[in-house]
């Protein structure tokens, strides 16, 4: 199943008990994101208001008991986006979402595509274009591909640093 853009929020409103993402680019090309990258890159401070709907939906969320977490795999030494994408995260945390950083050299075998597992029922992928820029949300409850996301995300787990960890190291 596809979904459009507009889709996105209900299928994590839907969400009952855990929404876990899989981030494995090491840069991406968000429309509200370049404005606030560019001040990063310049070193402009940001008042962070394009991040405010995220923010409130992961409160939303884990206001009601669901677990939000996500894991990114990336290159060291860290692309201009993730060291950018490292301190935005704060944000993240902060609204109740546990990140964890994992470097792609230890990770081992790690899956092409991002992806959102929801409630170990559904996987929603990231759909992106040849621009690095959304496409859509591809859904599927198929049990071989949901254990399979299942398998990664426990394996990816184990090697993760939480945020600050990773963070506090790279500051360092």
């Amino acid at each position: 199943m596809y979904l459009r853009q507009g889709d996105w929020s209900d299928l994590f409103r839907e969400c009952r008990s855990e929404a876990f993402h899989l981030e494995v680019r090491d840069d991406y090309a968000v429309p509200v994101e370049s404005e606030p990258f560019r001040r990063f890159l310049n070193n402009e401070p940001d008042d962070y208001e394009w991040f405010r709907d995220w923010e409130a939906l992961v409160e939303e969320l884990t206001g009601r008991g669901v677990r939000v977490s996500r894991i990114r795999v990336v290159t060291v030494p860290h692309t201009d986006y993730q060291r950018w994408s490292l301190v935005v995260a704060f944000r993240n945390v902060e609204a109740g979402e546990d990140i964890r950083y994992l470097p792609r050299h230890l990770a081992g075998e790690v899956p092409t595509d991002d992806w959102w597992l929801i409630d170990n029922e559904r996987v929603a992928f990231n759909l992106v274009n040849r621009q690095l820029k959304s496409a859509g949300v591809a859904l599927t409850t198929d049990p071989r591909i949901v254990e399979y996301c299942q398998g990664v995300r426990q394996r990816l787990w184990k090697l993760a640093t939480p945020h600050a960890e990773y963070a506090a190291r790279e500051a360092s």
